[in-house]
């Protein structure tokens, strides 16, 4: 049974790494970059067989001007909501424009010797992972200055799933800015092009956008990200909880930032949610302050738990624990309905649904969603 197992493992990261995503098909877009001056939105994950994007178009002879740098900055060694400056690669020269703070949209100046605009960030298809966040506000950007946008698409981990409540718009806020599901099932490539189609973008005039897909790729690929997309992100585990445990922020509830297992456990220090205890303490570059630092918490270790797509038991368990010991659970309410999109999500746990009757809300809106967004879709589904 285990060299069975073995084998298939065998399969699935090869058929993983065989992916050529966007980037790495330069006879698609290279073309568009000839004698144009370009600028980048990217960060560590983008990554080619030729190394970083940016060093490869550079020995491409591409004329890249400048690098947009989103959350957790262009290395990605920034702690979660850290303030990012605006630098130098050390490597190549070229200035670092931060996205990240009160800049989170190119102004014009910094647009006035640039052409085209080329995004490539590894995404995980879940609303308030913020990265597409910043694609949005880089689209606006390029639209009301005329430049051109390209999106070197890659898979998305969570594609298999559509779920949660869709964002209503009093919601809106730099953790969800569409009136998407908190799992959306898309890539970057397709959301922008749904972005851009469903005249979410706060401008009048229209972009000009092309997104180079992934090769032979389709929903049904199951993909291992080869770099973690952000420090608190280390693997495959983690990104398939990241969506049902990131509400546990909005809480005094810790997800393990400052552990080994960041998005791979939870608990607390007063309120035992479980046997397994761990110890926050100081992490550089991913949880420089994490919460409950250097105290026992206890709770449960999910590093093995089996889970497909917004599972919100251990969210719902955890705040039956606190209300129970007459402690409060949503310290801050406001974000966590910022997170969910709605307050119908928190109200509902208030008021003593189960996940299966919550569960059950979403589902004429889900089916809604999935209409809306059939023509912009890149790949079998």
């Amino acid at each position: 049974m285990r060299s069975l197992l073995m084998f298939f493992t065998l399969i699935h990261v090869f058929s993983a790494a065989a992916l050529q995503v966007g980037a790495e098909r330069y006879d698609q877009y290279l073309s568009l970059l000839k004698n144009q001056r370009v600028a980048l939105v990217v960060n560590q994950t983008a990554q080619t067989q030729d190394g970083h994007l940016l060093d490869s178009l550079l020995a491409k002879g591409v004329d890249v001007r400048k690098v947009f740098a989103p959350e957790h900055g262009f290395r990605g060694n920034h702690d979660a909501g850290a303030k990012v400056d605006s630098s130098k690669d050390s490597k190549t020269g070229l200035p670092i424009v931060s996205l990240y703070g009160k800049n989170k949209k190119p102004t014009a100046d910094v647009l006035e010797d640039i052409d085209i605009i080329v995004f490539d960030i590894q995404d995980v298809g879940v609303r308030f992972y913020t990265y597409i966040s910043t694609m949005h506000y880089v689209m606006e950007a390029a639209a009301e200055n005329e430049k051109q946008f390209i999106v070197l698409d890659r898979p998305n981990p969570n594609i298999a799933y559509v779920d949660g409540p869709i964002l209503e718009p009093k919601f809106h806020s730099f953790v969800g800015m569409h009136p998407i599901p908190v799992l959306h099932g898309m890539t970057v490539g397709e959301l922008a092009r749904m972005i851009n189609a469903e005249g979410w973008l706060n401008t009048s005039k229209e972009l000009a956008l092309t997104v180079i897909p992934v090769a032979d790729y389709n929903a049904n690929i199951s993909y291992d990200l080869p770099i973690k997309p952000s420090p608190n992100l280390p693997n495959a585990q983690a990104i398939a909880l990241y969506p049902s445990l990131c509400f546990f922020e909005a809480t005094p509830v810790s997800v393990g930032r400052g552990t080994m297992r960041p998005f791979q456990v939870y608990g607390h220090d007063e309120v035992k949610l479980g046997e397994f205890s761990f110890t926050p303490q100081p992490t550089p570059g991913a949880a420089s302050n994490p919460k409950l630092k250097g105290k026992v918490a206890y709770g449960k270790n999910l590093a093995d738990a089996e889970t497909q797509g917004l599972d919100l038991t251990w969210f719902i368990s955890a705040y039956r624990a606190f209300d129970n010991k007459g402690e409060a659970f949503f310290t801050h309410a406001q974000f966590m309905d910022k997170l969910a999109g709605t307050d119908k999500l928190r109200l509902a746990i208030k008021s003593g649904q189960t996940f299966e009757e919550i569960k059950k809300s979403w589902q004429a809106d889900l089916a809604k969603f999935k209409r809306r967004r059939q023509p912009y879709l890149l790949y079998k589904r």
